[in-house]
């Protein structure tokens, strides 16, 4: 497992568990309208401690099967992000899809840049990937910012990518390679 990243301002990036839940489910019910036009639809459950824990269970197992390392950024106790690196595919490809999401109320002040700074560096050096990739709706500046910062490239876009907001949305495709 991932140990803990002890981030600039006493931010922790950590994988999370099961017992994060509350943490997990509060983040998600305080930030609901912010994130809604960036995300799926989500079921009520999804906003629950119960609903929380459920999805936090199946991504430790995905985390141990080496599909995924699903991370939460903590300010104290409270879960105030996430990035997920899933669909890790070693052998030939080597190569990860990165989402993440930030507070509303931390948005902005370069934090989500230097947590995906230290993903970034464990893909590299623990995870020995090859190459990042990233998706971002055409409107999503700020991500687009944070993904040019950090040099991802912008590779192509996708037509009807993903069921955004309850509709299948276009998507700007990004990449970084780790190692040549």
């Amino acid at each position: 497992m991932i140990p803990a990243i002890q981030l600039a301002d006493g931010f922790v990036l950590r994988p999370t568990t099961p017992e994060d839940a509350a943490a997990v489910a509060a983040a998600h019910r305080r930030n609901r309208d912010y994130l809604q036009p960036w995300e799926p639809v989500r079921p009520e459950s999804f906003y629950t401690e119960a609903g929380q824990q459920a999805l936090l269970g199946q991504q430790v197992q995905d985390r141990e099967a080496g599909r995924s390392l699903p991370l939460a950024l903590f300010d104290a106790d409270a879960v105030i992000g996430q990035v997920t690196l899933s669909g890790i595919t070693h052998g030939a490809f080597e190569s990860a899809a990165v989402g993440y999401w930030i507070d509303e109320q931390h948005q902005g002040r370069g934090i989500m840049t230097s947590t995906l700074k230290a993903v970034i560096e464990v893909a590299r050096t623990v995870l020995g990937l090859h190459r990042l990739e990233a998706q971002t709706l055409p409107g999503n500046q700020g991500s687009q910012r944070v993904l040019h910062k950090l040099g991802f490239e912008h590779i192509g876009f996708a037509p009807r990518y993903v069921r955004i907001a309850g509709r299948w949305q276009d998507h700007e495709m990004f990449q970084l390679i780790l190692h040549d």
